[in-house]
């Protein structure tokens, strides 16, 4: 019975996100609401169950640490907030994603869960993709809702474009992994590589910008720390899947933009379904001719020592640079549709930035208090337009929760990053895709509102918890694996 429950427990944690992504992604506090309920439970049953399971390394109690105490900050700043049930629906936000990053690093331990998460996550993002996609490519048949502010770019069911492609970007790297991981079976690299296609679509149909820049980040990120060259090689393979299967759908204004009478989407979408299935076939049959053929012992990449340490540079300066080019842009026009979005750094963020900055002046040691941003738009705001987050994490808390919530969500991104250094030592193959797909998350949280969407976080948290749970690994011997 113990076995049982603590099974059904992983697998609630694992399809939680998808589950959640049907209900708005979670947005809404109701949803959120069960959602950190049903984390917390996992929780307690996995306390009760295995206690020895308690995470007991220096990484793991900084990063559950720091973010234990944001959430006791953010709760705290009730006091000072302009508007104290904004406030409190903030802390609630953390203390769903504390639930799912602790239940992740309790539940996740065992061996052959350890193997799971990839394709268990990358499963349910590709569910949620082809949801969103359904609607596109069999428009006679099914029929999603949209909103005018979408100018037709994938939302459904998250609600939000961006997050969308977020997602899809995480669940790229994702099956990227898989795919290329060698010590997998050659039928799930198979099926990995059929799922890059869809996803793929999925992350151009959004038409973000900064979904794409994160996407590469991952996927550069996952070449300097497996160093394989069958990885490499998965990584073309699925770009080349992807882009086929983008470049079908590109000159179709039924796909990118809703547009048109209802016979003419029906007609590009089953021509785009068509040429989808075709690209899948072909990537499955390619991958699975690549695995066959890889010697048992194939030299590794020959990269410069430091290369993780330069990726992770150039990533980040390639982040500022974007951000300060884009920040002399001003949003006085219409923000352009479908793929023209592509080609040009416009955007109305960079006035939500010089808000929340205004507000990290004006109270930089704690901050002006949870969902206070939204208070100081409405009154320094440049543009006529609606909005409740600042479309960036750390700008965001530096506005609302001041130098103390940096440094202590400061110190969540720190004990994750040891741990995933630890982890990578122990059980490299294991810890490549979790790294690889929450930088992604990570190089994509300071341009949106990712924080605020959590059936989009909630698989950067699962992927946090996994490293955590493999740093807990004893050290492998010389001859050996490492133990649980």
């Amino acid at each position: 019975m113990r076995g049982v429950v603590l099974t059904g427990a992983r697998a609630a944690l694992l399809a939680g996100p998808t589950v959640l992504a049907f209900f708005s992604g979670g947005y809404f506090a109701q949803a959120r609401a069960w959602a950190g309920l049903v984390a917390w439970i996992l929780v307690a049953i996995a306390v009760g169950l295995q206690p020895s399971a308690i995470p007991r390394r220096r990484a793991s109690w900084l990063a559950i640490g720091g973010l234990g105490l944001f959430a006791v900050w953010t709760l705290l700043s009730i006091l000072w907030a302009p508007i104290a049930g904004d406030a409190y629906h903030a802390g609630q936000i953390v203390v769903l994603y504390l639930g799912a990053v602790l239940g992740s690093a309790l539940l996740l331990r065992p061996r052959p869960w350890q193997r799971a998460v990839e394709p268990a996550l990358a499963a349910g993002v590709l569910i949620v993709i082809g949801y969103g996609l359904s609607g596109r490519l069999l428009p006679g048949v099914i029929e999603l809702s949209r909103s005018m502010s979408a100018q037709g770019r994938l939302e459904q069911p998250l609600t939000y474009w961006n997050a969308m492609g977020e997602l899809a970007a995480l669940g790229f790297v994702l099956t990227v992994r898989v795919a290329g991981d060698a010590t997998r079976t050659t039928a799930m690299r198979a099926a990995a590589a059929t799922a890059c296609a869809p996803l793929g679509l999925g992350l151009y149909l959004s038409f973000s910008r900064g979904a794409l820049f994160a996407c590469a980040a991952g996927l550069v990120v996952l070449v300097t720390i497996t160093r394989s060259r069958g990885q490499l090689r998965s990584i073309g393979l699925a770009l080349l899947g992807g882009g086929v299967a983008a470049g079908v759908a590109a000159p179709m204004r039924g796909l990118t933009a809703l547009a048109g009478s209802g016979g003419a989407r029906e007609r590009e979408g089953a021509i785009v379904l068509a040429s989808l299935a075709i690209v899948m076939l072909a990537a499955a049959g390619a991958q699975r001719w690549l695995a066959r053929r890889e010697p048992s012992y194939a030299p590794s990449l020959r990269l410069p020592r430091g290369t993780s340490a330069i990726a992770v540079g150039v990533i980040c300066v390639g982040l500022a640079i974007a951000i300060v080019a884009g920040a002399k842009e001003r949003s006085n026009r219409p923000l352009s549709p479908g793929a023209t979005r592509l080609v040009t750094l416009q955007s109305n963020r960079y006035d939500y930035w010089r808000v929340a900055m205004r507000a990290f002046r004006s109270e930089p040691l704690r901050g002006v208090g949870a969902g206070g941003w939204a208070v100081y738009w409405l009154r320094y705001r440049t543009i006529d337009e609606f909005a409740q987050d600042a479309h960036s994490l750390p700008l965001q808390t530096l506005a609302e929760l001041g130098l103390v919530g940096v440094a202590l969500l400061g110190g969540f991104f720190a004990g994750v990053a040891l741990a995933a250094l630890s982890a990578h030592r122990i059980v490299p193959a294991f810890s490549a895709g979790p790294i690889a797909g929450f930088i992604v998350w990570t190089a994509h949280s300071p341009l949106d509102w990712d924080w605020q969407m959590p059936a989009l976080t909630l698989v950067a948290m699962g992927l946090a918890g996994q490293l955590l749970a493999l740093s807990e690994l004893t050290e492998p011997r010389r001859s050996g694996a490492p133990r649980d």
